[in-house]
């Protein structure tokens, strides 16, 4: 599946991103089909190749969240913007320090009377 995406140029600290139309599983740094425009983030000034990128989206390549706002915001797309996910970080967990939990389990796992007679039961049926 093609997908529009932003692929990064630039040196450090002064980011520049071309848009590219490439493979949507594919690394960043492969070889695009088709480089469609670029967008620099620090003067907001975008410049895209409005022809080329309505035929990508009409032959069905799928806009990344970011390109789908960018092009929305130049009229390229007509429609809302998207919401752009996140990833949450993910908290450590303390380590549990009461020692109630463990009793319950440790009492959980010591077999009663009753299942041992039960199981002795069974071997002798079973030997028999």
């Amino acid at each position: 599946m093609l997908a529009i995406k932003l692929q990064r140029i630039g040196r450090k600290h002064q980011p520049s991103y071309r848009l590219v139309v490439a493979e949507a599983r594919s690394k960043m740094a492969a070889p695009p089909v088709e480089d469609l425009g670029s967008y620099q983030p620090d003067g907001k000034k975008a410049t895209f190749n409005k022809e080329r990128v309505s035929y990508w989206l009409g032959v069905g390549a799928q806009p990344t969240v970011t390109v789908h706002n960018l092009l929305v915001a130049q009229g390229i797309v007509t429609g809302a913007k998207r919401a752009v996910k996140m990833a949450k970080p993910v908290a450590k967990e303390a380590p549990a320090t009461e020692a109630a939990p463990a009793e319950v389990v440790a009492e959980a796992e010591t077999p009663t009377a009753e299942s041992v007679t039960a199981e002795v039961s069974t071997t002798e049926e079973a030997a028999s």
